[in-house]
C-alpha cells in the first residue's frame, strides 16, 4: 500500500474543502462525488474479489481484515454476500 499515494488524494481533497468562493467549492464537491460514485463500484468488486481469494485460502476473516484496511464485521459481511449500509444490515434469525 502506497500511504503516499493515499495522503495526496486526502490533500486534494482538503483543497476542495478549502475553496474560499462557496458555489465554487461546492460546484467542485458535487463534480468529486459524483467521479467516486462511479469509481465505488469498482473498487467494492475489487476488494470483495481478494476478500474471497484470501477466505478460499484459509486465511483468517482478522487477517483478511488486517490485510485489505476494513474490519473483520466487514470483511464477514462480504463473505456473506452482503453489501448494504450496516442501517439496513438484515436481521438475524431467532437463534443465531
Amino acid at each position: 500500500m502506497s500511504e503516499e499515494e493515499v495522503r495526496q488524494v486526502s490533500d486534494a481533497l482538503d483543497a476542495v474543502e478549502r475553496i474560499e468562493d462557496r458555489e465554487e467549492r461546492v460546484r467542485a464537491m458535487s463534480l468529486t462525488m459524483a467521479a467516486q460514485v462511479a469509481r465505488n463500484k469498482e473498487w467494492v468488486k475489487e476488494r470483495r474479489a481478494l476478500v474471497l481469494e484470501l477466505r478460499a485460502a484459509e486465511v483468517s476473516v482478522r487477517q483478511i481484515a488486517a490485510r485489505v484496511g476494513t474490519s473483520p464485521s466487514t470483511v464477514q459481511d462480504i463473505l456473506r454476500g452482503y453489501s448494504g449500509s450496516g442501517t439496513h444490515r438484515p436481521r438475524k434469525a431467532a437463534g443465531e
